[in-house]
């Protein structure tokens, strides 16, 4: 389904408000092994047919609900990643307004990721 301007323009004013970084940079971080959590905002299916290394599960659905208990650290260092971008900007925003101080979406998402080659992971 196509997204509505509606919904484009929200996660645009989003995305304003949330730090980005590129997939390039993740990847780095990622080698470099720094202390970071990565939270796929994705819906069940789309994270049992593939996801990042490391990244661990709470859909845009559940996660204001879900993140204190998986991360009592505010001060944690969190990125997002979803389909392309929008999602995660708008959980990050969230986020930071539930007291979330170092909130990252992922810029281009999985399918940037996946574009790229890097490597995935599959549930089934």
């Amino acid at each position: 389904m196509k997204p509505s301007k509606e919904f484009l323009a929200l996660a645009q004013q989003a995305s304003k408000n949330v730090a980005h970084t590129d997939i390039e940079t993740l990847a780095r971080w990622q080698e470099e092994q720094r202390d970071f959590l990565l939270i796929d905002v994705r819906e069940q299916s789309e994270w049992d047919n593939g996801h990042l290394p490391d990244a661990i599960h709470l859909s845009r659905g559940i996660i204001e609900r879900d993140i204190v208990a998986r991360v009592p650290d505010f001060e944690h260092i969190l990125v997002l990643y979803c389909g392309a971008g929008p999602r995660s900007s708008l959980a990050g925003e969230s986020l930071q307004k539930m007291g979330y101080r170092n909130i990252i979406s992922l810029d281009g998402g999985f399918m940037a990721w996946k574009q790229a080659d890097y490597a995935v992971v599959t549930s089934n």
